[in-house]
């Protein structure tokens, strides 16, 4: 099984699974259609996380989020009057983008089939062209005046269009690898676009890391996340607070879980960076007092960051039981609403999670990795086995949507 936003992504992780690929083959080559035809929500431009379930026990992790370039410059930033990061327009919003070290890295763990064929649908998708989708032919007129944008000013929901430079990136990377997009007509499009804030040795870092998921039992399951600076320890806080307030009550989607969302969620912008610990975030009395200041009866007052943002989520389950849940995304829509010279390929504004306050544990600076939005998510029984792979778009309002998910899902016996 495969779901994505799309039936020709859709399509192609199905084919692969039926040409014997792994849910990880399926997952990527899936997430490469989408790179080509959802350039508005994601795409080797932007940053990647995925929880991948391989046998019973803890589900591996990846983050694969970019780190800003080694001139970033935050006193030069506050010097120009600025209180936060430009996110169009502005090379600052652009971290160097962790997706196709993501694909990689996924790949040579969990792969079965040769990434030509991985990546065959998207390529003839970008050579041969594919039909606008109504959200693609409503956004385009954003980013109709950005140089080097492949696609139409104003296409009509239908048309056929072509990404010639996504399809030479992926035919770079299934013949070269790493070196054949960070060092090739993407890197140098990066660097060329970014002087003052990458540096020659940046790209050449991989961003890709394997890091340890962290969980937390809630509903008669282990619900599992991606740590940070991944926002996911919100869709674990809330699903433990809930856990204790018999959410079954209101049926799915009501007050309890709101209140345990907002519990969860209102400091993230405080305490959510990449050095944050997430026992202390998911601290048992952290969890108690803040399920004792939830009323039953009536609305907290407490503030939450609510920024949308446009991403996509998409997951994948083979026949041997792998599980797949994978977040790709440009962050806001067409990301920085830059493109990565001759390539096509838009670049992210995952910038837009730093801070420039002084001494912020997420202030903006060289080498640093940003808080995320991204959250995949993943449940297990108390066996270990699969029980779901789960996900949404959605920016800050991932955890809560997810939670909710859980709750229709765990406690309702929703499909």
């Amino acid at each position: 099984m495969v779901s994505t936003i799309d039936h020709l992504a859709t399509g192609a992780g199905i084919d692969l699974l039926r040409r014997g690929g792994s849910a990880v083959d399926a997952a990527i080559g899936a997430n490469a259609v989408l790179a080509v035809t959802s350039s508005h929500m994601c795409g080797m431009g932007g940053d990647l996380w995925a929880l991948v379930h391989h046998g019973d026990g803890a589900p591996a992790a990846l983050d694969a989020s970019g780190r800003a370039g080694s001139r970033a410059d935050p006193d030069r930033a506050r010097a120009e009057g600025l209180t936060r990061i430009p996110l169009k327009g502005d090379i600052r919003a652009v971290t160097v983008p962790g997706a196709v070290d993501g694909w990689l890295a996924l790949h040579e763990r969990f792969g079965r089939l040769p990434l030509d064929d991985v990546f065959a649908a998207a390529i003839g998708l970008a050579e041969g062209g594919f039909p606008v989708a109504p959200l693609l032919a409503y956004m385009a007129p954003l980013v109709a005046d950005v140089e080097h944008n492949e696609l139409p000013a104003a296409p009509v929901t239908g048309q056929i269009v072509t990404r010639p430079g996504s399809a030479r990136a992926l035919r770079a990377i299934a013949g070269h690898g790493r070196a054949g997009f960070y060092g090739g007509e993407f890197g140098e499009g990066l660097a060329a676009a970014g002087p003052d804030e990458f540096s020659a040795g940046d790209l050449d870092e991989v961003q890709a890391r394997w890091v340890e998921p962290i969980s937390a039992e809630a509903f008669g399951h282990r619900i599992w996340s991606p740590p940070p600076a991944s926002q996911g320890y919100l869709t674990l806080l809330g699903a433990a607070i809930a856990d204790g307030l018999d959410p079954a009550r209101d049926g799915p989607g009501t007050h309890l879980l709101i209140e345990a969302a907002v519990q969860a969620g209102h400091d993230r912008p405080l305490v959510l960076h990449e050095g944050a610990d997430p026992a202390a975030l998911l601290a048992p009395e952290l969890i108690e007092r803040r399920r004792a200041d939830i009323d039953p009866d009536r609305a907290g007052h407490l503030d939450v960051p609510a920024f949308g943002g446009d991403t996509t989520y998409l997951c994948a389950i083979d026949g041997d039981g792998m599980g797949v849940s994978l977040i790709n995304s440009n962050a806001s829509g067409f990301g920085a609403h830059l493109v990565a010279g001759s390539s096509g390929i838009f670049l992210h504004d995952r910038g837009l999670g730093f801070s420039l306050e002084p001494g912020h544990p997420a202030e903006y600076g060289p080498g640093r990795r940003p808080p995320h939005t991204l959250s995949p998510a993943l449940v297990t029984r108390r066996d270990g086995g699969l029980r779901s792979v789960l996900g949404t778009m959605g920016g800050d309002t991932q955890p809560q949507i997810v939670l909710q998910m859980l709750v229709a899902g765990l406690l309702h016996g929703l499909d």
